[in-house]
């Protein structure tokens, strides 16, 4: 048996020639999430059912996502309180990228969790603070809002989600996604499913890798931050969620 078989893949050494070096890095720093008690098991599987469409677009910020992230980025510039919701993923996936587009947008981060635990907000808290987060929701053992569903990731902050205009939810799960909307918030998410529950409901999704999409959106937050509000409301009119996905569909059967 070799003698690397049984060392955990966070810490085996990934060549960069390696075909799927990145890929392989994304993953052991999930692995090293769930050791250190960030990201949920569940999460690795929500991850691998991600990656699997990440193959299907060929591992490529696609045109439609493109065309998705500006008009986020619009959305976003043009809220009156945009929140940035932060689960065990994109902590460990996106903490300095995430933690850089709240601050040029001047957004809230908020944590929030299907697999709620008091020590796994305690240590994603810690761990975006390490990166150098400040302005932090979420990490109350008892929030003071609630949201109509009926499992944790309902539990949310007065000031942060619940009062929120836009909301971005990277890697979300369809029926907070659905409510959030319902409740007329705007609705941006960060899915590479695009006929999953949540692309389907959002007022826009990004079909694309989190790991590229933030990186994408503080880059046009930064081109466009000084565009006036009729031309920001210009972007997001010109945007449909609907054709945005059958868009990206496209891309994905013709690979284009």
């Amino acid at each position: 048996m070799p003698e690397h078989a049984n060392r955990p893949l966070a810490k085996m050494l990934v060549p960069k020639n390696h075909p799927r070096y990145q890929s392989l890095k994304i993953r052991e720093r999930l692995v090293e999430g769930v050791a250190s008690g960030i990201t949920s098991q569940v999460g690795l599987i929500a991850h691998g059912r991600g990656e699997a469409f990440d193959y299907l677009i060929g591992e490529r910020t696609t045109t439609s996502a493109m065309e998705g992230a500006r008009a986020a980025a619009a959305m976003l510039l043009a809220a009156k309180n945009p929140v940035l919701s932060v689960n065990g993923n994109v902590a460990a996936l996106v903490p300095n990228e995430t933690i850089e587009l709240g601050r040029i947008l001047d957004a809230a981060i908020e944590i929030n969790l299907f697999y709620r635990t008091d020590e796994r907000v305690r240590a994603i808290a810690d761990h975006l603070r390490a990166h150098g987060a400040s302005n932090l929701l979420g990490e109350h053992p008892d929030p003071d809002a609630a949201l109509p569903l009926a499992h944790p990731r309902s539990l949310v902050c007065r000031d942060g989600i619940h009062a929120a205009d836009v909301v971005l939810v990277p890697l979300e799960d369809g029926d907070r996604c659905q409510t959030l909307v319902d409740m007329g918030k705007s609705v941006i998410a960060i899915d590479l499913n695009p006929l999953s529950r949540t692309a389907q409901s959002a007022t826009i999704t990004i079909v694309d890798n989190v790991v590229r999409a933030i990186p994408n959106m503080i880059e046009l937050v930064q081109q466009i931050r000084g565009f006036s509000e009729d031309r920001l409301a210009e972007i997001i009119l010109r945007y449909d969620n609907h054709s945005a996905l059958q868009s990206a569909i496209a891309e994905i059967v013709l690979r284009k």
